[in-house]
C-alpha cells in the first residue's frame, strides 16, 4: 500500500490546482480527494516495492537454478545417450 504521506501530499497537490474560486473549500476538497484516492488505491492489488524486489530477486534465483538444471540435466542425457525431446 503506499504510504500515508504520499497520499496527503498528492491530495494536497489536487487541492491546490484547484481555482482560487475554490480556496475556502480546498481543505475540505483535500480531505475528500484523499478518502476517494485511499478508497480507489486500497481496492487494487498493489504491492510495495520492497515487496516487488524481493520477490523479483526469488524469481531471479530461481531462473539461475533451472538453468543449472537444465545444463546437468543435458550433460547426465549425453551420457546416457537419451534424447532430451519428448515426441508427441
Amino acid at each position: 500500500m503506499l504510504d500515508p504521506k504520499q497520499l496527503d501530499d498528492l491530495a494536497q497537490r489536487l487541492a491546490g490546482s484547484l481555482p482560487q474560486t475554490f480556496l475556502a473549500f480546498q481543505e475540505d476538497i483535500g480531505r475528500s480527494l484523499r478518502a476517494a484516492l485511499e478508497a480507489g488505491l486500497g481496492r487494487l492489488d498493489l504491492v510495495t516495492r520492497e515487496q516487488f524486489d524481493v520477490q523479483s530477486a526469488v524469481l531471479l534465483r530461481t531462473r539461475q537454478r533451472l538453468e543449472a538444471l537444465e545444463t546437468r540435466l543435458g550433460e547426465i542425457e549425453a551420457r546416457l545417450g537419451v534424447s532430451g525431446k519428448q515426441e508427441p
